[in-house]
Parts: C-alpha cells; sequence; structure tokens
C-alpha cells in the first residue's frame, strides 16, 4: 500500500513577463513555506504568466528556469512541477516539467491550446499524456484547458491523483469549479489544481481557486479567493483504495482510442 501523499499548492500573483521577479517570489513563498512535503505544485507558466509572445519568453531545456526548479527541487527535497515557455526544435511547447529532487525531470507539452487566447498560433500541441511516480502513486499532471477535455483526461485505471495547473479567468471560474468536480468524480481520483491570482497585462483578473478534492468530488482543501498562499494537505491512499473496492465503477469504463 502507497505512504500518505503530502503535497502543497502555491497560489499567486506573477509578475508579466518577468521571469527573474517571479522566480525570486516564488523562491521566497517557498521558503516561508516550512512543511516537509513530497510535491510542490506551481501554476501554468508560473515563470512569465500566461504570454503569448513564445519566442521571447522562451528558454531552452538547460535555461535558468529548469536550472531554479532543479536547485529548488534538490533544497526542499521534493519533487517540485509547473510549467514555462519551452523551444525545441524550432517549436515552442507550454511544457509542464515534473522535476524530481535528484535532478532528474518528465515532462508533458499542453495538449489543448487555448485558441481564444491565440495559444494555438503561437505554441505546438503536446501528443503524450504524461503518468509519473511518487511514493507508489500513480500521478496525471495536465495544464489549464486541458480541464475541458473529459477524454483526454480519462483515467484508464492509469492513475489515482489527477492535477492541473492553470491560469484560469476569474470570469469563468464557475466552469473551473464544477469541471474539477466533474473529473474528480468520473475518474474516481483525487484532483489537486493550482490556478494564479491578480491581474494580467490585459487586465484579465484571476480568482485562484486552487483546491484538492478527493475521489467522490468533495473539496478537502480550497484557497482563500484573490489571495496568494500556500495550501497542503496529506492525502490517504488507503481512503481510495477502500472506496475503488467498494464503488468499482472504472471496471466498468467504455474501452476508446485517442486519434490524434
Amino acid at each position: 500500500m502507497p505512504e500518505e501523499l503530502k503535497i502543497s499548492l502555491v497560489q499567486t500573483d506573477l509578475h508579466w513577463e518577468n521571469p527573474e521577479k517571479n522566480l525570486l517570489m516564488l523562491s521566497e513563498l517557498i521558503a516561508m513555506d516550512k512543511a516537509n512535503v513530497d510535491l510542490i505544485v506551481l501554476p501554468e507558466m508560473f515563470n512569465t504568466g500566461f504570454t503569448m509572445k513564445s519566442a521571447l519568453f522562451a528558454e531552452e531545456m538547460n535555461g535558468n528556469t529548469m536550472q531554479w526548479m532543479r536547485n529548488t527541487a534538490n533544497e526542499k527535497n521534493c519533487v517540485i512541477t509547473g510549467s514555462l515557455i519551452i523551444k525545441e526544435n524550432e517549436n515552442y511547447y507550454n511544457r509542464l516539467i515534473w522535476m524530481q529532487p535528484n535532478g532528474d525531470f518528465h515532462s508533458y507539452d499542453k495538449r489543448h491550446l487555448f485558441r481564444m487566447a491565440g495559444e494555438n498560433d503561437n505554441f505546438t500541441a503536446g501528443r503524450e499524456r504524461l503518468i509519473v511516480h511518487l511514493k507508489g502513486w500513480k500521478i496525471c499532471p495536465l495544464i489549464c484547458y486541458d480541464l475541458r477535455f473529459p477524454v483526454w483526461s480519462r483515467n484508464k485505471n492509469d492513475y489515482d491523483l489527477l492535477i492541473y495547473i492553470a491560469n484560469w479567468p476569474e470570469k469563468r471560474s464557475y466552469a473551473w469549479k464544477n469541471l474539477l468536480i466533474a473529473r474528480g468524480i468520473e475518474n474516481i481520483a483525487y484532483v489537486a489544481a493550482v490556478n494564479r491570482v491578480g491581474a494580467d497585462d490585459s487586465e484579465m483578473m484571476y480568482s485562484g481557486d486552487s483546491s484538492i478534492l478527493d475521489f467522490t468530488g468533495n473539496y478537502i482543501a480550497s484557497s482563500i479567493p484573490y489571495k496568494t498562499e500556500v495550501i497542503t494537505i496529506e492525502l490517504s491512499f488507503e481512503e481510495l483504495e477502500v472506496f475503488r473496492q467498494n464503488f468499482p465503477a472504472h471496471l466498468d469504463a467504455d474501452e476508446f482510442e485517442i486519434k490524434l
């Protein structure tokens, strides 16, 4: 039986298109959190905000932000995850990095690009989902707009925790909250979701609403809207396993393939 998993969600405002200030700010926030956790989750594009200037703010895989993630994971002795803009083979990706304390990492490129903001014109979509392992848990990390697509998020009995990192605007917070509930219920898995607060350069407001839900869609931890804060909670694998044994709906799920 896997151990309990302790995670922290970092809900924060972001300095618009200013990687240096954001990394300094996040370092200070993380240092203030004295909890010994297994996983720290940062928002989407945590070093720039949700900018479409991919060519201007892209980094290589050996760039400054990757080194910051490597150093932070090592110092805190935990996994740290979040997304940034990466240039690779002349393409630009909104890439989630799963950085481990020893410097090894995995990555996931955002599949569903938010065309209403022109993300599909400035980035290349990913083609593969990522499942990572931590303390015996199987975890599926996804990015923002992916939340609206239940097929991509579907649990094929291959994960226990679903993570969303986001820059999800306040004006669509109703959708954010209710889709998170749906994803937890239909996938019989914990859901951890971190969203930014504050405003971006276009004065788009973000209320945060970062939260952790259990496998029945109930909230077990929630942030204070509009406030920078770190919320930390310990998840019980035993409770998840007992529920799945007593209500094994996942055994009746439809089989399907995704054509890319």
